[in-house]
């Protein structure tokens, strides 16, 4: 598992760690019942706090991504796609939401933004 910390990002690094796990399961990089890499060696790996690695885990299982079995490790969970879908209508929401404000700001029109959206979806 491959993760990257940027020490330029906006977002903590515990936050980096959770997007990045929760990134390889939804995509299908780690399965469900996959052991995870230990606390300890996730931190030594990322030559981060203990403390940083086990907040990201806490939030992952808080989340429902990932299940700590006592003594063995923490190990993907089945995961709920309903979860997941919401998940990333809210992350979609919260960047309309970016954008709407940009677009205000410079008063363009509602149109405009459909346009460019139409034009943007065609071109995939």
């Amino acid at each position: 598992m491959k993760i990257l910390i940027s020490n330029s990002s906006k977002l903590p690094i515990y936050e980096q760690i959770v997007n990045s796990i929760k990134e390889a399961i939804i995509n299908g990089t780690l399965s469900p019942n996959e052991k995870l890499p230990s606390i300890r060696s996730l931190a030594k790996d990322l030559n981060i706090s203990v403390i940083t690695t086990k907040r990201a885990y806490d939030e992952l299982e808080r989340q429902g991504f990932i299940e700590t079995v006592g003594g063995k490790g923490c190990y993907v969970s089945y995961y709920n796609k309903e979860l997941v879908y919401e998940e990333k209508l809210k992350e979609i929401e919260e960047k309309l939401e970016d954008i709407l404000n940009i677009s205000r700001s410079i008063k363009l029109k509602k149109s405009d933004i459909k346009n460019m959206i139409d034009l943007l979806y065609e071109g995939e």
